[in-house]
């Protein structure tokens, strides 16, 4: 039999890969428990158990990167929104309003984030815990947001979007969007700004859903 030829084997690596990636982000999901063994997630997966290794060294390891996948998803969803706005206040009412939207279309990936924890996702280093912290600390420096301190502002910017993707799950019969606006004009209010002011910032349009 002729050797694979090389792009052929990149590419079935690839998909064996993104199978096991796939797997972890199902778990994740339907429970956020990380102790399955390497033949389970194989079997989910639909790939060899010994294939595993080629590609992760640990189920940690696993796990971490089904995470970012989901984050990087969901981040994508996002900031493809919230690039044309330059209002840290109108980027962080917009961002949680958009992420109740992506929770009715891509439940998988809010479940992901409720099941991992949000106050540990912002607190990584990934591409949605940089964006939140930059909307908070330069809403800071520009006066918009009164808040002293900006971990602070984070943590509770955390709760308050744990809370609202929570609540979309377990009260699947309440309007998300109108919970959603709530919640923004809420947090809005409670980083500085007048509650007349961070009702009208919380209920700008935001156009087609994310």
């Amino acid at each position: 039999m002729p050797p694979m030829d090389e792009s052929r084997f990149e590419r079935r690596r690839s998909e064996t890969r993104q199978a096991l990636v796939r797997a972890a982000r199902r778990i994740l999901a339907e429970s956020g428990d990380t102790s399955a063994s390497v033949q389970t997630i194989a079997q989910l997966a639909d790939v060899g158990a010994g294939s595993f290794y080629n590609h992760f060294t640990s189920k940690p390891d696993l796990f971490a990167a089904a995470l970012a996948d989901a984050l990087d998803e969901y981040t994508e969803a996002i900031d493809e929104r919230l690039r044309f706005l330059d209002d840290p206040a109108e980027r962080v009412a917009a961002g949680v309003r958009l992420s109740a939207r992506v929770a009715e279309s891509n439940p998988e990936i809010m479940r992901i984030l409720c099941n991992c924890a949000l106050v540990r996702i912002y607190a990584s280093r990934g591409r949605l815990a940089t964006s939140a912290r930059r909307d908070v600390e330069q809403g800071i420096a520009s006066g918009r947001f009164t808040v002293a301190d900006p971990v602070v502002a984070l943590y509770a910017l955390n709760g308050g979007m744990l809370a609202l993707l929570e609540l979309s799950f377990t009260q699947p019969w309440l309007d998300r969007n109108k919970a959603a606006g709530n919640m923004a004009e809420m947090i809005l209010h409670m980083l500085g700004l007048s509650r007349e002011e961070a009702r009208h910032t919380a209920r700008r349009p935001l156009g087609d859903a994310a």
